[in-house]
This record gives structure tokens, sequence and C-alpha cells, in this order.
């Protein structure tokens, strides 16, 4: 019999820096259910037929519901037209078809390829200007002094906001990034902050897109110009927050993989055209973004279970990564792999949209770190986690260092 308390377990602090034993115990039973109601599949299998099935919606997310201030104007009339808007404008990874492809589409036409190209090339120099940084410096942290400041640059260039207002990024990311854990649904308090920061980055985001579209200028936001302003904000706050909080914990969980297997370091330091491969592997094997959050529009049938319309699902991405039936030795981290279907952008429609520039970036700062960092050692083992089990990644990973090529 499955254990029904295993995604709890899964989403305590305590085994953020393995949870792998737990996804391998659920993969027992490909789609299980838990003590809450929650459906989790897990197998490779089960969680490819679900991200394609159309009676699963991504549109999970609780009505919106700001908390009561006392003033009564406020709470009776100004809260309702938020608490609306906030609803029928959602970010697109909340959305289904029809809403869900018009948004999609008209982003994926701002991701040019000579836009991308052009960011690819940035972000080489990007990443050198970071470790230059660093100076004769003997340890390093390789999430604050890289991980985090190189996509958040790149993201905040390629949508138009300006350098000057990047550090206040930081804390609204962060905390709205807490909404793609399951636990932050039915939490009142958690709900409360999201919607306080949600309603600062848009009053930001408005009146940057009101500058926007009096002087346009060659960037994502100024190209999304035809998007109504609920959501032109919502995707440009998408696009901004997925746009680094995933590539961070990208770059910081590929370079813990390479700081256990130091012969695929150095491999990587005498032969940078290993990277593309490499980085495939690490999506596989420690993906950034370890599952995502659904909901059931019907009965769907599915490895000898039926899910009940309406009941919450849990796709375990990373669970998916590491089944043996579809990668043969799954737990070996072997950038040598070919053909690797991972799961690690997700699928479908929801396949993310910024797949090449978090490749791009990781490959410049693993390329870089691997290449200048003179006899790098891992000072905590394991490193400290941030607090998100879905978002999953090191909340800081200290490298010593002989000093920096």
């Amino acid at each position: 019999m499955s254990d029904d308390t295993l995604l709890d377990q899964v989403k305590d602090p305590a085994n953020r820096a393995d949870p792998y034993p737990l996804y391998a115990r659920l993969r027992e039973t490909p789609v299980a259910r838990q003590h809450d109601g929650t459906f989790v599949a897990s197998t490779h299998a089960a969680v490819s037929s679900l991200l394609h099935d159309p009676r699963v919606s991504s549109e999970n997310l609780p009505a919106a519901d700001r908390p009561r201030t006392g003033n009564p104007f406020k709470d009776w009339i100004v809260k309702p037209i938020r608490d609306h808007i906030t609803d029928t404008h959602r970010p697109f990874i909340f959305r289904d078809p029809p809403d869900h492809d018009t948004l999609r589409a008209a982003v994926m036409r701002e991701f040019s390829q000579g836009r991308v190209q052009a960011m690819r090339r940035r972000s080489h120099g990007l990443v050198a200007e970071l470790l230059d940084k660093q100076g004769e410096a003997r340890e390093i942290n390789v999430v604050d002094d890289l991980a985090y400041p190189l996509p958040v640059t790149v993201i905040c260039e390629l949508l138009g906001i300006p350098s000057e207002d990047e550090p206040q990024f930081h804390g609204w990311a962060t905390q709205l990034a807490t909404a793609l854990e399951p636990d932050s649904l039915d939490d009142d308090e958690v709900r409360a902050t999201n919607s306080r920061t949600f309603d600062d980055i848009s009053a930001y985001m408005s009146g940057l897109i009101k500058e926007k579209r009096r002087h346009p200028q060659d960037d994502m936001i100024s190209g999304l110009g035809t998007m109504g302003d609920y959501d032109l904000i919502s995707t440009a706050i998408l696009l901004l927050v997925a746009g680094h909080e995933t590539t961070v914990n990208l770059i910081a969980n590929g370079m813990l993989a390479l700081l256990r297997h130091p012969d695929e370091l150095r491999r990587l330091r005498d032969d940078p055209g290993r990277a593309p491969g490499l980085i495939e592997e690490m999506l596989r094997y420690d993906p950034p973004v370890q599952f995502r959050t659904r909901k059931a529009l019907a009965d769907i049938p599915i490895a000898g279970v039926t899910i009940p319309k309406d009941a919450p699902l849990v796709l375990l991405l990373a669970a998916g990564n590491r089944d043996e039936t579809a990668f043969p030795h799954a737990d070996r981290f072997d950038p040598d792999r070919r053909g690797v279907r991972h799961l690690g952008f997700g699928g479908s429609l929801h396949y993310c949209v910024g797949a090449p520039l978090a490749r791009f970036e990781a490959e410049a700062a693993l390329v870089a770190l691997a290449q200048r960092l003179r006899d790098p050692r891992l000072v905590e083992e394991p490193p400290p986690y941030r607090p998100g089990a879905s978002l999953r990644g090191p909340q800081r990973l200290r490298v010593a260092t002989a000093g920096l090529r």
C-alpha cells in the first residue's frame, strides 16, 4: 500500500537537500492519492500523459481575496474590483486555452532569434564582469555572486526595466515565487503577503508600461504593447519572476553537481563544447522546477486509478526525470547520455518560454566557473536550501578556491 503522506514529506524542509529517495517511493504507485485528496503523478509516463491531457487545467489558483483594511470604501468598492481584475488577468502559466495560447504566442514572437542571440553574447560578458569583481577572493558564493545577478540582469534588459530599479525586484520575485508552492494556496498569511507584493509590483509595472507606450523602445514590454494593460502587467511580472528564479536554481544545482563530480568539472574546463549536453543532463538530474500543480477538469482514468473531477494534481517532474524505465541508471549524473527527453522545462502547452535563455545563461556561467576557478571545493555539504520544494535550489553555494584565472 502506498504511503499517503509522501508529498508532505517532500514538502518538509528537512528533506529539501535530497528528496529523490521520496520520489523513488512515490514512483512505486505512478499516480497516488494523498491524505488531503491531492493526486501525485511521479513516473515519466504518467507525468508526460497528464502534461498533454486537455482535461488537466492550469487554472488552479484560488479566487483572489485581498485582506480587508477596515476602510469601508476600500473593502466594499475597491477590493472586489481589484480581486476581479486579478482573477480574470492571471499570468498565462495559470491560464488555459484560448487565453493562454493568445498571450503565449505574443510572448514567443518577442523572443526573436536576433534578440535571443544578442542576449547570449551579452550573458558571456556579464559573467566575465561578475567574476572579475571577485578579484583575489578565496571563496565565492555562486548564488549571490553569479547565479542571481546574471539572470536578473538579462531579464531586466530584455523587458526594458531600468538597471537602477533591479535591486527592488529581488524581494518581490522571491515572495511571488511562493505561489508555485502547494501549501501557499491554503495559507492565508502567505496569500495576503503575495497580494500585497503583487499590488506593489503591479503599480511599478503600470507606471513603466505607461512610459513605454508613450516612448516605445527595443524591448519586450514595448513589443507587447498591443496587449491590454492588465494582461501586460501580469505577463511582465511572470517573465520577470520566472525569468530569473528558475535560472538561479539551474546554475546553482548545476555547479553543485559538477563540484560533486570533479571529473565532469575538469572535462568541462578542458572542453567547453560539452556544455550543451551537460546542461540537458542537469535539467534531468536535478531540475530547477521539481513539480507543478494542476486541477482535473473531468474524471481521468490513468495508471489503474481514476483522478476525480476537481481533484488537485501535483506533477512531479523531477521524479519522472529519475524514472529507470525512461532513463537507465537514472540516479547517475551522466552528461554523455543521448536523446534525453527530460521534463526539466515541463511540456506541452506550458513548456517553458524562456528555455533558450536559461540554457545559454547556464552555459555561460558554468563554463566560466569551470575555467576560471582554481581548485574549487565545496565548503558546505549539503549546502543550505531555499524554502521552496517546487522551485528547489541552494540558498547559498559557497566554493573555496585557490583564486580566479
